[in-house]
């Protein structure tokens, strides 16, 4: 059940959006928050940073983990501006964020020319239909490192 303090959060994230509109960033905040603390907030900075992956949910969940030094966020909320982009909800998946809000949905955000619909039609397809072209090379090679990983006994996994 959403709380007037899950709204805050939201309001939050939709400040954030706005603010980075005025900065000349992307219309995207995000906040994160465990326990009821905050430990990240942050807007998109794909075009401050000249940085493709600097979507608010992902430097939201990196500031998260340098501040809970840890890259499990597990018991973490995300409240997003928007609906997540698949970039976005991957990096929630590999973070473990436990739940997540969103204001604007993604046909808002297609509305105003952020369309993920490439990206999901994309993944639907087999790779070799895909777009963007792929070939594997050096796997005798690679291989060796993945080999070496399952040896490792002091690993950490993730």
């Amino acid at each position: 059940m959403i709380n007037n303090e899950d709204k805050g959060h939201m309001r939050l994230a939709i400040r954030l959006a706005t603010e980075s509109v005025h900065k000349g960033g992307g219309p995207f905040g995000a906040v994160i928050v465990k326990e009821g603390k905050i430990v990240a907030a942050s807007s998109n900075r794909v075009t401050l940073d000249n940085d493709p992956t600097a979507h608010a949910e992902v430097c939201a969940i990196r500031e998260a983990c340098k501040k809970l030094n840890t890259f499990d966020l597990s018991g973490c909320v995300l409240y997003a501006s928007c609906e997540p982009c698949p970039m976005c909800l991957a990096s929630m998946y590999w973070a473990h964020i436990s739940r997540y809000y969103y204001a604007n949905d993604k046909e808002d955000a297609k509305a105003i020319d952020f369309d993920d619909a490439f990206i999901y039609s994309e993944f639907a397809l087999s790779p070799e239909k895909r777009s963007m072209p792929r070939e594997q090379m050096l796997h005798d090679e690679a291989i060796v490192t993945f080999q070496e990983w399952t040896k490792k006994d002091d690993k950490i996994e993730y």
